[in-house]
């Protein structure tokens, strides 16, 4: 809980808590936990993607690693757990298991992923996916607010983007990848549980849409003759919430826009985001099929048109069978005799890592569900049990 606190002051901003990828609070953070590492018994380094990695050598040495581990990266104004407490949960585990002295049938590594939340560069997850092997180059075009590209960012943090490839892990490398996160949502505490086993990771879907109609002035056009975008998407906006509460996913319009943007003109372009999730990819391919179909009936009633882009695809993500079982034994073994499932809601490195490895998770609860956001809070004695449970998880998957 205390490195937490201390993690919490590698920010940009003294007023709140923002961390992005390539940045010097990245690599402040990078070599705290370094230490936090070395102190632990693990050898360090930073790898080709800014990831910050370590490694316990198991009976020998040289053999395939279950990974542990979380990111370090922050939303802007964020909590202080979120990815963090699941990275130093993971030095914890290892520090338990080097000073226990007893020695695994497979390499322990810890990493604290570089990027998760995608803040600086607007594409999530390029820490795991670079691990993960499934880098799209395109993204060395992507820049920040201030314009600084993501491969002009590599250079500035003292990374080389030519020797990316070196931070790829093979599935021959790894055991599988085990995760400990705040649950980013309320069930654990309404529930007044302390821990969960995750059993998949939601698939979701973004995309930037945009109704059109015709500008015009508000007190000269009558209502019969207005072709009024932001009307239009405004009922799209609302469709998109009954859907989803018809269908069982999680839409989301968190950016909305109106052009040209005077106060007496009526709108003639919205320009509004979607995001949604479902537990399973045939779940949310249906609700935004029933999206789409409502826009095209909103526009015919209203004269207007409508354009959709998809901007970000992540599919439904299974927990594997054997890690997941391991991760129930590990909380079962702190007196949960039958622990909770969840699925997870929201994205998580997993994501990329399933590509070349199995993974699990371990939830801990977070008052009211509620993440990023700096009321973003945990228990002390849940963190204690997590604690044990995962290092039970690690021992289960050993023996």
């Amino acid at each position: 809980m205390e490195r937490c606190d201390e993690l919490a002051t590698h920010s940009r901003s003294a007023e709140h808590l923002e961390r992005v990828h390539l940045s010097p609070e990245h690599a402040a953070a990078n070599a705290l936990v370094a230490g936090w590492m070395s102190e632990a018994g693990l050898t360090t380094w930073q790898d080709a993607a800014g990831n910050q990695c370590g490694r316990l050598e198991g009976q020998t040495p040289g053999l395939p690693a279950l990974m542990l581990g979380s990111h370090i990266d922050t939303v802007p104004d964020a909590g202080r757990y979120d990815g963090m407490l699941g990275v130093l949960l993971a030095i914890a585990v290892a520090a338990r298991i080097a000073g226990s002295g007893r020695r695994l049938p497979f390499a322990l590594e810890v990493v604290a992923f570089s990027d998760e939340e995608g803040t600086r560069f607007g594409a999530a997850l390029l820490g795991s996916r670079a691990l993960a092997g499934t880098w799209d180059e395109a993204w060395w075009n992507l820049a920040d607010s201030d314009g600084i590209t993501l491969y002009e960012a590599f250079q500035d943090f003292g990374l080389d983007p030519a020797r990316l490839p070196g931070a790829v892990r093979r599935p021959e490398q790894l055991v599988g990848y085990l995760e400990a996160h705040i649950e980013q949502g309320p069930a654990l505490d309404d529930a007044d549980r302390a821990l969960a086993v995750v059993t998949s990771i939601a698939g979701a879907r973004r995309f930037s849409l945009e109704m059109a109609g015709m500008a015009g002035h508000a007190g000269g056009t009558p209502f019969a003759r207005r072709r009024d975008a932001l009307v239009g998407a405004s009922e799209l906006v609302i469709a998109v919430e009954a859907l989803s509460l018809e269908l069982g996913t999680i839409g989301t319009v968190g950016v909305m826009r109106a052009y040209p943007g005077g106060v007496n003109v009526i709108p003639g372009r919205a320009e509004f985001s979607l995001d949604l999730r479902a537990e399973t990819d045939e779940c949310r391919d249906e609700c935004w099929r029933r999206i789409r179909e409502t826009a095209e009936e909103i526009c015919a009633r209203r004269g207007l048109s409508f354009e959709a882009t998809e901007i970000y695809r992540a599919d439904a993500v299974r927990c594997d069978p054997r890690l997941r079982e391991a991760v129930g034994l590990g909380i079962r073994a702190t007196g949960d005799a039958d622990p909770i499932a969840l699925y997870s809601r929201a994205g998580h490195d997993g994501v990329a890592v399933s590509r070349v490895t199995g993974f699990a998770m371990l939830f801990v609860r977070c008052a009211g569900g509620v993440s990023h956001h700096p009321d973003e809070s945990v228990r002390e004695g849940d963190v204690a049990v997590a604690l044990d449970a995962f290092e039970a998880a690690v021992l289960a998957l050993a023996d």
